[in-house]
Formats: structure tokens, C-alpha cells, sequence
């Protein structure tokens, strides 16, 4: 355990941008687990909607420094693209 009073504030904030991180990072998974889903059911109507809430968590994430802003651009990439050869 840290005894420095600064080394203790730094503990503090790291756990609370750890949890949002967490929770940030797991919205946006969920929103394309969801959107897979969709994808598999062939319910492309449905799975037009995921993509446009999957990209706004996607987008969310980068903004907030959860994930790098190319991995953003590469994931929703990689999903419109998947949409577009499922319709």
C-alpha cells in the first residue's frame, strides 16, 4: 500500500477510470454482439439499427480514450462491411 499521500490519489483515480473504462468497453461490445446476432438471424433491417448504435458506442469509446481513434475506423469498418455483403 502506498504511504505517499499523492501515491494514494493516484490509486483512487486510476480505480474510478478503470471502472468507467470497463463500463465504456463493455457497452460497445455489447452493441456489436448484439448487432452479430442480428447478422446471423438474417434480420438485415434490425441489424441496420445495431450498426448505427454499435458505431455511436464505437465512437464513444474513441472520444473517451478507451480504445485508439484507428481501431475505432477499423472496427466500424469491418462491420459495414459485413452488413453490406449480408444485404
Amino acid at each position: 500500500m502506498a504511504n505517499i499521500l499523492s501515491a494514494k490519489k493516484r490509486i483512487g483515480l486510476t480505480q474510478r477510470q478503470t471502472a468507467r473504462n470497463r463500463a465504456v468497453r463493455s457497452t460497445y461490445r455489447t452493441a456489436i454482439k448484439r448487432f452479430e446476432q442480428a447478422l446471423a438471424a438474417n434480420d438485415i433491417e434490425k441489424a441496420q439499427e445495431l450498426l448505427q448504435v454499435a458505431i455511436s458506442r464505437i465512437d464513444r469509446a474513441a472520444s473517451k480514450g478507451v480504445i485508439h481513434r484507428n481501431e475505432a475506423a477499423r472496427r466500424k469498418s469491418r462491420l459495414t462491411k459485413r452488413l453490406n455483403r449480408a444485404s
